[in-house]
């Protein structure tokens, strides 16, 4: 009976040993999506803070155009000298507008 107690202590000790090294590679497993966890957590919190900076510029830049097109639809209601006006900067633009399309397309080849 005393063999058996001693067959029994090391296997008793094979299966400690065995836990511990499954309880090391749980806890590496652990640590390292602890750590995932924390690094998804920084990046959505990074990417809340662009969003929510997109969202300011973007509101601005609707309170610019609005006001833009609320004083282009007072001049185009206003007189027949300010459509004229009107025409006359249109086309000016258009042309401004090819002329640098050409010409930067001159400096690229």
């Amino acid at each position: 009976m005393a063999d058996w107690n001693r067959g029994h202590g090391s296997v008793d000790d094979m299966l400690d040993a065995e836990n511990k090294r499954l309880a090391e590679n749980l806890a590496t497993k652990v640590s390292r999506l602890k750590s995932l966890a924390y690094d998804i957590d920084r990046e959505a919190d990074d990417q809340n803070e662009y969003l929510d900076s997109m969202d300011s510029n973007f509101l601005s830049a609707t309170g610019l155009l609005s006001g833009s097109v609320k004083r282009f639809s007072t001049m185009v209601r206003s007189g027949r000298d300010n459509r004229r006006i009107l025409c006359y900067v249109s086309v000016g633009l258009v042309l401004v507008f090819f002329l640098l399309y050409y010409m930067v397309s001159r400096i690229q080849r």
